[in-house]
């Protein structure tokens, strides 16, 4: 992994000069922050007992929809089209390091958009007559809970959209394929979960397995506070996962 340092201050600073990148940051920052302050404003006008914070995180996956894709779809595919690829991969660096940079630059990415959201509750603390008189705005368990969430699951997230770009030449079918398979693994498996699978034929045995999968659950318990070491698990396995099979599709594909 020697040349691991390298290709991730490279991957960091190519997203620095990608103008998805920035569309990407406005369009989360923007979308996130309308989405707070509305939670805020339902919260105090229908006097919730939830905290907001755990509100706030329930929505998450509506920009995660559209910031990864944005964020991983010219990591791999742009690079084959350029050509710069396949010059990439005959120097001495392996294919794992290379998407491992990629991954790294991404979620780093991913990770510090997230982390410029921890000033909307400051904000509204600081500004708005409700942070003044309700001080779960800033309770520490619901929000160090809900972004432990979003940094674990955000893993998976990212895997997922480098390795769409790993499958094609075309940033625009990557970024529609990231988009649904993010779709597929928020939205499809917690639908199923709460459907009667038990009641389908041949498809009851896997009721665990589904129950085992939501991660709206997976949410839920976090931004209240309780961490369970199983989704740990779920996504760092899935991580590790997704990003072998990317390393075998770059290595595979080439640079054709």
């Amino acid at each position: 992994m020697r040349h691991f340092p390298t290709l991730l201050i490279h991957e960091l600073r190519m997203l620095m000069v990608s103008l998805s990148t920035y569309v990407a940051g406005v369009l989360f920052l923007t979308v996130m922050g309308l989405l707070y302050f509305f939670v805020l404003y339902y919260y105090d006008s229908q006097m919730e007992t939830e905290l907001p914070s755990a509100q706030y995180f329930q929505l998450f996956w509506l920009p995660v929809l559209f910031m990864v894709p944005l964020l991983t779809m010219k990591s791999v595919a742009e690079e084959r089209r350029l050509g710069t690829l396949e010059a990439l991969l005959t120097t001495r660096a392996s294919v794992l390091e290379i998407v491992l940079a990629k991954f790294g630059a991404a979620y780093l990415w991913y990770m510090l958009l997230w982390g410029l959201t921890m000033l909307y509750p400051w904000i509204a603390q600081q500004y708005l007559p409700i942070g003044r008189i309700d001080p779960r705005l800033m309770d520490g368990a619901s929000l160090l809970g809900g972004y432990l969430f979003v940094a674990v699951s955000g893993l998976l997230y990212v895997a997922l959209g480098l390795f769409a770009s790993s499958l094609t030449r075309s940033t625009l079918v990557a970024g529609m394929l990231s988009f649904g398979l993010l779709f597929v693994l928020i939205i499809g498996c917690n639908l199923l979960a709460h459907a009667q699978v038990q009641e389908m034929t041949g498809l009851g045995r896997f009721q665990p397995i589904l129950d085992y999968l939501p991660t709206f659950q997976h949410l839920a318990d976090f931004s209240v506070g309780w961490v369970d070491t199983r989704p740990f698990f779920l996504y760092a396995s899935n991580t590790l996962l997704v990003l072998g099979l990317t390393t075998l599709a770059v290595e595979a594909r080439g640079g054709a």
